[in-house]
């Protein structure tokens, strides 16, 4: 396999690990609120994109492939 490939699974390893941490700290703090229609912290009010782990995937998956096809369009 090639080294990029090796790079590409571990950095995807690395990013689906920390994402499903973080989504299961999300929801351990929501089960010990018990209240799911509370106010929205001041931090996911200010940068509500950067608190969601979908978007923040989808954000690095995206310049992942963009720099995959910059790099065999211009090489």
């Amino acid at each position: 396999m090639s080294t990029y490939i090796w790079i590409l699974i571990i950095i995807v390893t690395i990013m689906a690990l920390y994402l499903l941490f973080y989504t299961y700290s999300v929801a351990r703090a929501q089960k010990v609120k018990a209240r799911y229609d509370s106010t929205i912290d001041d931090s996911v009010k200010e940068h509500p994109y950067l608190k969601n782990p979908i978007f923040v995937s989808l954000f690095v998956g995206t310049i992942l492939v963009a720099g995959f096809i910059f790099y065999y369009a211009f090489r």
